[in-house]
């Protein structure tokens, strides 16, 4: 287990690139105010962890919305492409078991639940798309349906010829093109 939490500095710096990314993008967030999500971020410490893992992989995230249900904002990744540090990846651990070679070294699944977030929805991989173009050149796993993964299956989107696709693969392959998103609440 890995300390979850970071040194006043590394929070420090996180915020700062996190306001710095907020105030970039407005069109991602339109009338939200970047003073209530630190407000947020400065209560909720593990959320921050949270956060620096989704940078540190190269997901480079970004306040995406507010659920006034539950008070919290919601992060997705923004990174152009799918970010860096999560690519070839199997979809999870049993398919991950299920490889009799060339295992990778991780799975979407369990990165995510080591990061403290949750793999987009394809619901929410087209939200995204809505906010810029995204996986032009790569592709992204997202939550796949039960009842496909007990076939052995596993979804997995992109964005080519100006048009999100869904597409599936075996869960037990991985491709250097092929990562995951995340999604945060705070």
């Amino acid at each position: 287990m890995t300390n979850k939490e970071l040194t006043h500095e590394q929070q420090e710096e996180l915020i700062k690139t996190l306001k710095a990314r907020f105030e970039k993008n407005n069109e991602r967030h339109e009338g939200l105010d970047w003073t209530n999500v630190q407000a947020k971020l400065d209560a909720n410490p593990e959320k921050l962890w949270s956060l620096h893992e989704m940078e540190a992989t190269g997901g480079e995230p970004d306040v995406v919305g507010y659920d006034a249900k539950t008070d919290e904002y919601i992060f997705y990744d923004c990174s152009a492409e799918s970010p860096k540090g999560r690519r070839s990846v199997c979809y999870d651990r049993e398919a991950w078991e299920a490889r009799k070679n060339h295992k990778p070294e991780n799975t979407a699944m369990d990165m995510a639940k080591d990061m403290g977030i949750e793999l987009l929805t394809e619901e929410q991989y087209r939200e995204l798309q809505q906010l810029g173009k995204f996986d032009l050149k790569t592709s992204s796993w997202v939550q796949t349906p039960e009842n496909i993964r007990k076939l052995g299956g596993a979804i997995f989107c992109d964005r080519r010829y100006d048009t999100i696709f869904m597409y599936h693969n075996g869960a037990e392959s991985y491709y250097a093109a092929r990562g995951f998103r995340g999604s945060l609440r705070v």
